[in-house]
């Protein structure tokens, strides 16, 4: 079978794209955009599997004994924000571009990497086998997302993970931990001055987390960050000292930390009692002298460290974040992907695997 022409895979997988920003895909509630997907690949008589809301295909001459690579992005979206000025799931076409609810995070790089899978599926003489997913819940890091069909793969060596980076590589990815933490005090009458207010022994904490830094710098992705987000008390009466104050840390970590030490630093400055709600979301780099990366270079691709997290985290294996669309755009009002930033990144995805594939 002949290869499919560049401008070929691109208007077909922009109709795709208008369907998938047509049809609501909430992390959790992606069902729908995985039937569009499935369809998608079954219209093309690729044989595909799905594992809850993820779907994924292999190369039409897939061989076990080669070293694998995976083509990753995700279908869920965030809900659409207040500052909408049209309807978020209408695919508006105008001054070249997309608009409409994951536009560009993360459907311009999905469709994407699915026309470079298209492009490559019937070739028989590649030096490595490719593997396309497209997974759910990577806005919420969720466990039913990319971990949940990563034991069904088999054997991936490296991968690329599709986020709008402006087809720039992000080589490495800050770590997310999220911490819940509580202040104990003792409840009294605010007037009487009785108590121990657990609102001011947070804020005593808050201020010792505001004011701390890590030492350890990393030219990718500069210093480690802790910032608290949410604080509360229990209270809903004006006259009484909280004798509980909830606060939360959301702590950005570069490839110089462990998880561990940052927890270690909290243990040793914090009154506070503390828990992270998860350790998966790792910081992770790939090496520079990397097969993806030096491809990447001799296309004249700059790298960079990613201060956005990815299912990039919650892969075992070497992952180079890279894609079509801006990570500015994301989460925005009337979000938008270029036409031409489509075709682009078919272009640069296809380019950079001929370069060693």
């Amino acid at each position: 079978m002949n290869t499919p022409s560049i401008p070929a895979l691109q208007a077909d997988v922009v109709k795709l794209l208008k369907q998938l920003i047509s049809t609501p895909s909430f992390s959790k509630e992606e069902n729908d955009t995985a039937e569009l997907i499935c369809g998608f690949l079954e219209k093309h008589q690729i044989p595909f599997s799905r594992v809850g809301n993820n779907v994924y295909a292999k190369n039409l001459h897939y061989d076990p004994a080669k070293q694998s690579i995976l083509l990753n992005s995700h279908h869920d979206t965030v809900r659409p924000n207040k500052g909408y000025t049209h309807d978020p799931f209408d695919p508006i076409e105008r001054d070249g571009k997309i608009f409409g609810l994951g536009s560009n995070d993360a459907g311009g790089c999905l469709v994407s990497l699915m026309a470079t899978f298209l492009y490559f599926y019937h070739q028989e003489e590649l030096n490595h086998n490719l593997v396309f997913t497209a997974s759910a819940e990577e806005e919420i890091s969720g466990v039913n997302g990319i971990e949940l069909v990563l034991p069904y793969l088999g054997q991936i060596d490296f991968g690329v993970v599709g986020e709008p980076t402006r087809l720039e590589m992000a080589v490495a990815e800050r770590g997310l931990m999220v911490i819940d933490c509580t202040a104990l005090g003792r409840s009294g009458h605010a007037a009487r001055n009785e108590g121990e207010n657990a609102l001011y022994k947070a804020l005593e904490d808050i201020q010792w987390i505001r004011n701390y830094r890590f030492e350890r710098i990393s030219h990718l992705l500069g210093e480690s960050r802790m910032t608290v987000t949410v604080i509360e008390t229990e209270n809903r009466q004006h006259n009484v000292v909280p004798s509980q104050c909830k606060y939360v840390i959301d702590v950005r970590v570069n490839e110089l930390y462990t998880f561990d030490e940052i927890l270690e630093a909290l243990r040793e400055n914090l009154k506070s009692l503390f828990k992270p709600r998860t350790t998966r979301m790792k910081s992770t780099s790939i090496a520079l002298d990397h097969p993806l990366v030096k491809a990447g270079l001799a296309l004249g691709k700059g790298y960079y460290g990613s201060p956005t997290t990815s299912d990039k985290a919650l892969m075992p294996f070497p992952t180079l974040k890279m894609g079509p669309g801006d990570s500015a755009r994301s989460h925005t009002p009337d979000e938008y992907i270029y036409i031409n930033e489509i075709r682009e990144g078919i272009e640069t995805y296809i380019q950079l695997l001929d370069e060693f594939i």
